[in-house]
């Protein structure tokens, strides 16, 4: 089956309440980047996730910053309260940046907005941004090369593009690997982590950073199962209860899948030539 941008919107506005419900209530839904295997606290995690990306990225109070596929837009604003940038968050999903909306309006200082849109056909004039930044979320886009063309023309010249990104590192993958990682949250596939930079050089991108990180995202999806499992145990709800008991099983599959390496996770930088 092919996936298409409605079918992702449709997934993410529909399961953002039991997301919120297990995984984190403030919004924060990425990979984490952990100090080791021992290492369980999820959300410091994927703080230091958004901290490596916006310090590899260069940002500063001058940035003017697009966050694509910002979800409920804890990374964007994090980065506005730390280093004084300002910026645009855009997302697919309304339900998403509705919450990204009201997460805002508790942080008034801030220059930032959150508009609904598509990666593949951006609201914004020609060189409209300093740099442009992403957390796991340009894989759902179905049609990825569209996707580097419009941040490629949005960004200005010798701006920078840093995100992080899931990789499919062989190029056909297991049913298991299938239902429980790709299907599971409507992604047809995606790059290897050479693929990667291929696709982004022929977007006319120079490359600056590569780095496979595919031990983190093994780390995450052991800590979210654990966490899911202990959630359901005391949930009510039924539906509830039996979402996030598959979705536990689906992390111990999703760890399988990364061991056979059918899923990966990478971080990438990459500039605009001046």
């Amino acid at each position: 089956m092919t996936f298409t941008e409605s079918d992702v919107r449709e997934f993410f506005d529909q399961t953002l309440a039991t997301y919120l419900a297990f995984w984190d209530s403030d919004g924060v839904l990425h990979t984490g980047y952990f100090t080791g295997k021992s290492d369980e606290d999820y959300r410091a995690a994927s703080d230091r996730t958004s901290e490596i990306v916006a310090a590899e990225a260069g940002l500063d109070g001058s940035s003017s910053v697009l966050d694509v596929g910002c979800g409920c837009g804890n990374f964007l604003i994090g980065i506005a309260r730390r280093v004084g940038c300002r910026g645009v968050g855009l997302d697919l999903s309304e339900e998403r940046i509705k919450f990204a909306r009201e997460k805002l309006a508790g942080h008034p200082g801030l220059d930032l907005r959150f508009d609904h849109g598509s990666a593949t056909e951006m609201p914004y004039p020609d060189g409209e941004f300093s740099h442009v930044v992403s957390q796991d979320a340009l894989c759902l886009v179905p049609d990825k090369p569209r996707s580097h063309a419009e941040i490629f023309r949005v960004l200005a010249p010798g701006g920078t593009f840093a995100f992080t990104d899931f990789l499919q590192p062989r190029p056909q993958v297991s049913e298991r690997a299938r239902r429980h990682v790709y299907d599971r949250v409507r992604w047809n596939g995606g790059y290897s982590f050479l693929g990667y930079q291929q696709a982004l050089a022929e977007a006319g991108f120079e490359p600056v950073l590569a780095r496979n990180v595919a031990d983190h995202l093994a780390q995450t999806y052991r800590v979210l199962g654990k966490t899911a499992a202990q959630t359901a145990a005391t949930t009510r709800d039924t539906a509830e209860r039996n979402w996030m008991l598959a979705f536990s099983e689906s992390c111990r599959n999703i760890q399988v899948a990364i061991d056979d390496g059918e899923f990966g996770w990478g971080i990438f930088v990459a500039r605009k030539p001046a």
